[in-house]
């Protein structure tokens, strides 16, 4: 008889943990520091600006992040402490995985990293690449897969938005092109490759009850309120700022008005659908990103939050079940419909924005920081840098290319590689279950035949 491996798949996620945050700590010990303290004034007021200009905005996506988005992921009914615990694990992890990877490649100098609120900030945006392509496969990974996922998507999206941001000079300043399609389509890639060809029936746990609903909308809500800081938050103070905030706030009102239009047309009782609100809503905020501190005319901006809107709207209802029947492609919380098509569209809007915005305007709203430090772009004399508006929108549409391509194939491999079998993906059977990763006090009180037959399953699992 084969005796049973030493390490078992539970226990693979806190001696996994263990090491990497040990290895962290020595790692920060020896390399990593705060600036010294500002001996003069000004440095110091300057210092203090900074902190007080930045932190409110830091905040804000804190709570985005942590509360938001987690309640956004809930919409399962039996599946809403993994869905707010795993996504508070992943942006921590992912967190400080950036922050390691981003200060060794940008910010090492003479032996030591200095850190800043800046760096701490850019390193969440990272995160938020894995919080959102664990949707594509949300329920029906374990732990120690979301968290080799993680691993690898961190530094492929800090390689892929260099390439964007510095080597093409794109314009996002709310990363709807380096983010939120990046992010989508490694998502679509790792579910593909993990779940292979198999096309499953829906999964009685997958259907949402009025309180999971209830839930993910409130979620929604909180995302839509402090959206205007995810996208102004990396825009110089003052114009540029100001006009984000605007743009993103007109975006995301009209693409709230348009889903509740659209998503009523297409029921056939005419009843709103709840997961097009949750979803569609945001949708503006998404295709805003790329264009936010460009100087353009009100009616832009809410042109393109319903346009948007509406592509969601459509995607939920047309699209995922075409690509579920023909591509047999999982999209679990429908990424594609929310950060993919929006992303899309809000890059075209760029490259459009850039050509037709007049430069004498366009310049003082055009300087943005990028994740690596400084700025993205440099605006000479009313010009498009060196390359003229019509470069410049070339250089948008191949700033897409390259997120789409680099995430797909990335996220292929990842998929791949998540399917070995210490990495104790949960069967079919048994996915979308809290009981597989929490104590819960009810059950432990009164199992149930349920219960004690997924528990022995898993038991026989860790056997194998």
């Amino acid at each position: 008889m084969a005796m049973p491996p030493s390490t078992h798949p539970r226990r693979l996620l806190p001696l996994f943990l263990g090491l990497f945050q040990g290895a962290l700590l020595l790692f920060f010990a020896l390399f990593f520091t705060y600036d010294e303290p500002s001996a003069q004034l000004e440095d110091a007021n300057l210092v203090a600006s900074q902190v007080y200009s930045t932190f409110p905005f830091f905040q804000d996506i804190q709570v985005m992040l942590v509360v938001g988005l987690g309640l956004l992921l809930a919409f399962l009914p039996r599946y809403g402490f993994s869905a707010l615990t795993h996504n508070f694990l992943l942006l921590n992890f992912s967190m400080q995985w950036a922050l390691v990877l981003q200060g060794l490649l940008h910010h090492f100098h003479h032996g030591q990293v200095h850190l800043d609120l800046h760096k701490i900030l850019i390193s969440e945006f990272a995160a938020v690449t894995v919080l959102i392509s664990v949707g594509a496969i949300l329920g029906r990974a374990s732990p120690c897969q979301l968290l080799v996922m993680a691993t690898c998507e961190i530094p492929v999206y800090l390689a892929s938005e260099w390439v964007i941001v510095t080597c093409l000079g794109v314009l996002d300043v709310g990363g709807t092109i380096t983010i939120h399609v990046f992010s989508c389509y490694f998502g679509l890639g790792v579910s593909k490759a993990l779940f292979r060809a198999t096309q499953q029936p829906l999964h009685p746990k997958e259907t949402p009850t009025p309180r999971s609903d209830l839930m993910s909308l409130v979620g929604s809500l909180i995302l839509w309120v402090f959206w205007p800081s995810f996208v102004a938050v990396l825009c110089q103070p003052g114009d540029a700022q100001h006009c984000a905030i605007l743009n993103t706030l007109l975006a995301m009102s009209a693409s709230t008005i348009t889903t509740v239009v659209a998503s009523s047309l297409l029921e056939r009782d005419s009843k709103l659908s709840l997961g097009h609100l949750q979803n569609g809503s945001l949708a503006g905020g998404v295709a805003i990103g790329a264009v936010a501190d460009m100087a353009m005319p009100p009616v832009a901006a809410l042109a393109l939050g319903s346009l948007s809107a509406a592509v969601c709207v459509l995607g939920f209802q047309f699209l995922t079940p075409f690509l579920g029947r023909k591509l047999t492609l999982r999209d679990q919380c429908g990424i594609h419909n929310l950060h993919g098509l929006p992303g899309i569209l809000g890059a075209a809007a760029s490259a459009v924005a850039v050509l037709v915005t007049s430069k004498d305007i366009s310049t003082s709203h055009s300087s943005q920081l990028s994740p690596a430090g400084g700025n993205a772009s440099e605006m000479v004399e009313g010009q498009w840098g060196d390359r003229g508006a019509g470069g410049q929108a070339l250089s948008q549409a191949a700033g897409l290319a390259v997120a789409v391509g680099a995430s797909l194939l990335a996220g292929l491999l990842t998929g791949a590689a998540l399917r070995l079998p210490c990495l104790a993906q949960p069967p079919e059977r048994l996915c979308f279950d809290d009981s597989l990763y929490f104590k819960i006090q009810d059950q432990a009180e009164s199992p149930g035949p349920e219960n004690s037959a997924e528990e022995g399953a898993l038991a026989l699992k860790e056997q194998v």
